[in-house]
């Protein structure tokens, strides 16, 4: 295989995270988040996102922090909203449901949620014989790399807070959406729309970890107990700290976003000026070129990439994921190689 388009998560760590997990690898620390470089971190959370009354914890993976999250927000007999192509959804293995919470689908042409897809939800579920819808989650970018505009944001935020919904964001390719071309809304703007979220980490540039922000004081009693009793409260918490340390120092964070948006895009205009259409607008590092499958067998013997939905009896959505170090010669070799193909 010529390179792998397969995630963004291929690779080890930016050198620069790297680089201070070194430096401070012989320094005693106190454990379980305790830290200081987890304390230092959280506080360049707090800053970057204008939450100064935010509780902000560090955890090892999304679906760790999505399980969590929802599990600890939920009375038994609630349920959370979401895209029938959400994660939570679709990629857990039932993660929410293991929980004892229900997720209540929603189909929509873009992977984004509005008012009237949740409202018709809430609406449905009347009485007490059901379920009872207490929390939307939503994906920035969302799972077919489409992102959210500050209107829609706001929209949604608003219906929550009117309805008495949390909203929750899966932020675990944040800095790809909040650097789209596509997004028009700042981390801080965003950060007072919803009620949790996290920065994702593994999916640009850390080894691991993301930071959760919970803006709402009614999620925050006893969220550290849930995050013991899940086995996410690690007692070298310092290995997360540090690595968000790096991420937020000198736009580091945003920086890889913009690189892997970069990149995905360039792969996109080289697909599009040979002629073939998208199953979703390019926007961010996910991009869903629609080919021929005969076209899409020869691909596979030199690129890595997941063969992502049919189109027709002949042709499949592939989806192509860039990353913080994917490199412009990747990209070349990917369209010269299609080209040659055609």
């Amino acid at each position: 295989m010529v390179y792998s388009f397969l995630n963004d998560y291929s690779e080890g760590c930016h050198p620069s995270i790297l680089k201070i997990m070194a430096e401070t690898n012989v320094r005693q620390e106190m454990g379980y988040g305790e830290d200081s470089l987890c304390v230092g971190a959280a506080d360049l959370v707090r800053r970057a996102t204008g939450l100064d009354n935010a509780d902000v914890h560090f955890l090892s993976g999304a679906t760790q922090a999505n399980k969590i999250i929802i599990a600890s927000a939920l009375r038994p007999f609630e349920a959370v909203v979401a895209a029938k192509t959400g994660h939570i959804a679709v990629h857990e293995a039932g993660a929410i449901e293991a929980t004892g919470h229900k997720i209540c689908t929603v189909e929509t042409a873009d992977g984004k949620l509005t008012p009237g897809l949740v409202d018709a939800v809430v609406r449905f579920h009347s009485d007490e014989h059901m379920v009872k819808p207490r929390m939307v989650y939503i994906s920035n970018t969302t799972e077919i790399g489409s992102v959210y505009t500050k209107t829609e944001l706001e929209s949604l935020s608003v219906y929550c807070r009117d309805n008495g919904l949390y909203l929750f964001m899966d932020g675990a390719r944040l800095a790809q959406a909040l650097t789209s071309p596509a997004s028009d809304i700042s981390l801080k703007e965003l950060a007072g729309l919803v009620d949790v979220f996290y920065l994702g980490g593994t999916k640009n540039g850390a080894l691991l970890g993301e930071a959760v922000v919970i803006n709402n004081g009614e999620l925050k009693t006893g969220f550290r107990h849930n995050l013991k009793q899940n086995g996410a409260l690690l007692a070298k918490g310092r290995i997360l700290g540090a690595q968000f340390m790096g991420l937020l120092a000198d736009d580091l964070y945003f920086e890889n976003g913009r690189h892997a948006n970069r990149m995905a895009l360039k792969l996109a205009d080289g697909i599009a000026n040979m002629g073939f259409c998208f199953l979703s607008a390019p926007v961010s590092n996910q991009i869903f070129p629609i080919l021929p499958n005969s076209l899409i067998d020869k691909l596979s013997l030199d690129f890595g990439f997941y063969v992502w939905s049919t189109s027709s009896n002949d042709t499949s959505s592939i989806r192509l994921v860039t990353s913080w170090a994917t490199t412009e010669q990747a990209v070349v070799t990917f369209l010269l190689k299609l080209k040659s193909l055609i």
